[in-house]
Formats: C-alpha cells, structure tokens, sequence
C-alpha cells in the first residue's frame, strides 16, 4: 500500500475553492464553446470487527477503509474541460482515502491532472497524472462494487504520470502505450525509486477484456501483467475477473479475483469478491512476517441506491496461511471477520 504524509491543507483547499470558482464563471461566459462539467463524490463508513472485537483496530492488509468505527473516506471534485479536439481534467481528492492513494509528494492532492488531444478519431495523446490502467478496482468507491478493496488493487500501481496514447484499432479493438514515472510519483525519483528511471505501459483490448502490461526494470514494482475483464451472462448477472502477477528481482505476488453481481430490482444489487493472493518471497504485504504467505479474502456487499446516494453493507472474511490476526486472548490466528456500511454520494 502507499501511505503519505501532508502539511499542507490550507494551500490546497483554497486552490480548490479558487479553481472552481473561476472556472464557474468562466463556464457561465462561454459555456458553448468551451463546455465544463463538474463531478464528484463524498463517502463515510462505519466498521467492526466481528471476531477479535477486544483487539483494537486491527483489520486486513488491504487499501481503505481499515479503521473501526465511525470514518471517513474520501471527497473529489473533478473539472472536465472539453473542446472540439482537444481537453483537461482536474481531479482534486481529500480525506483518508485521499491520503493513501493520491502520492502525496510536496502535499499535493491531485487524484488526476492531465490534458489530452485527439489527434484523429482514433488516437488520442494524454499528458498529466492519470489512474492506473491495470486491475478491475480503482481508487474512488463511487467507480467499485465493493466499498474495501482486494489485494490486488491495494499492491498494484495506483496512479501515473506520464505521456500515453490510445488507437482504437476498430469498433472493439483498442490499444494504448505508455512512458511515464515510475508509478505513483508526481516527480522522478522522489518516492523510493531510482533517480532518472522511467517505466512503460501497455494494454491490449478487445470487447471488454484488457490485458495490461508495466515494466520498470528494478526501479520500484518491477514486472506486473494483468488480466481484468467481464461479462454480461444475464441481464441482470455479471462476472468480473481479475489476475495479475508482479515480480521484482525475485520479490512480488500473484492472485485472482471473481467478482458476481445479482440485480435483483432496479434499486438493489449484491455482489461477492472473492479473492486468492499469493506472495513470492518476503513480499510483506498481507502482514505475517512469512515469506510465501498467501490469503483468501471473501467479501459479500450489498448495494442499495436512491437518487444519488448509495448504501453499502459489506461482510468480509480474511483468511490467511499464517498467523496475521490476534483473537481476544491475543494468541495469533489467520482469520478476521468484519462488517462495515458505507454511505456513497455521487453528483
């Protein structure tokens, strides 16, 4: 996972206020021309442990959502400026989840910041700080099913900065390349990589079937493939999948995750993730101290929704091959369970 530190709230939140104020009026002046939509989403959550209940804040090594009782997560707003050939994004995140994902260098809060320009119909050029392209979940909880998040998502790239370049081959095959920072770096070398290293990217797609590629020599994650894709079985079934598998010099992981959504109304949905994670070597991810540990994670979530809000009820049972957990008697153990609900709003 990445954590940062920031000293610098007052800067960025009145940044903020200053950026969408202008642009608002600006919007108001040429609002034709120079179309302007603002986004974005709010989210709070409360959550237990439904064993160990005596052992503190002890939860799964995973991003997100891991303290006990009342929390907050996260709030964006994203300015979307689109002309004729040519657009920006300015996505701007605060709070906890904000804290963890985002980068944190210099105490900036930019989830997204880039420009791009279609250059024909079918390729597009984008400059700036962009979310991963690897894995099924990302960073906001308004885009995922499931309000925790997997391993996977937790020790997989969370953002770029970079140049890519998209080419929709044809209506279902599209291509993309990258050269950017070494993940989750706002400037080179500054968050535990090699000065002056760079890293590629790649994904092929078909249908709704991504297969994605980062490669950075040794400079921080090394190697990751992953596979994240879909299906509509049913009009009201969906399967998602996720697979990746990451080395660097010898050191990384693998796993696989399925993701089954039942629509049983128009308002109500619920969902599993179930997930297999693997470390290779002295990974050090899910937190047992072992080298070769590997844990199963199932989640089942609920989720309920009225106009723009969404109501999240989540059970997650964490199992892993060694002892991570402490139970009331504070004896080591491998499993957790919890239950947390969250309250989503998007606008």
């Amino acid at each position: 996972m990445k954590t940062i530190t920031t000293t610098k709230y007052g800067k960025n939140i009145l940044f903020l206020a200053t950026l969408f104020l202008s642009t608002g009026l600006f919007a108001q002046e040429d609002d034709e021309k120079k179309p302007l939509s603002i986004t974005g989403s709010v989210d709070a959550y409360y959550r237990t442990n439904l064993s160990s209940t005596d052992v503190g804040s002890q939860a799964p090594g995973t991003s997100f959502a891991d303290e006990t009782g009342f929390a907050l997560g996260f709030a964006n707003l994203i300015a979307s400026y689109e002309g004729a050939k040519t657009g920006a994004v300015a996505d701007l995140a605060f709070g906890p989840r904000a804290l963890q994902a985002v980068g944190g260098d210099a105490g900036i809060f930019v989830n997204q910041l880039y420009a791009y320009w279609n250059v024909t119909e079918k390729t597009t050029l984008t400059l700036g700080r962009f979310n991963t392209y690897l894995g099924y979940e990302v960073i906001s909880p308004a885009a995922n099913f499931n309000y925790s998040t997997s391993y996977l998502f937790s020790y997989g790239p969370f953002s770029h900065v970079g140049l890519k370049a998209d080419f929709a081959v044809s209506e279902d095959f599209n291509v993309m390349l990258a050269v950017m920072n070494v993940t989750d770096e706002n400037f080179n070398g500054t968050s535990g990589s090699i000065p002056g290293a760079y890293s590629l990217g790649a994904q092929l797609g078909y249908s709704g079937q991504f297969l994605n590629f980062y490669y950075d020599g040794n400079a921080k994650l090394g190697f990751e493939i992953d596979y994240t894709g879909g299906f509509d079985l049913t009009d009201s079934f969906y399967l998602g999948l996720n697979a990746a598998y990451q080395d660097n010099d010898g050191i990384g992981f693998l796993g696989a995750a399925i993701y089954p959504q039942l629509a049983t109304s128009d308002n109500f949905k619920i969902g599993l993730r179930g997930e297999y994670f693997a470390e290779n070597g002295a990974y050090g991810a899910i937190g047992t101290g072992v080298a070769d540990s590997s844990v199963f994670a199932a989640t089942l979530t609920g989720s309920y929704t009225i106009e723009n809000l969404i109501i999240k009820p989540e059970f997650r049972l964490d199992n892993a091959s060694d002892a991570v957990f402490f139970d009331n008697d504070l004896a080591g153990t491998k499993s957790l369970s919890s239950f947390l609900i969250a309250a989503i709003y998007s606008f």
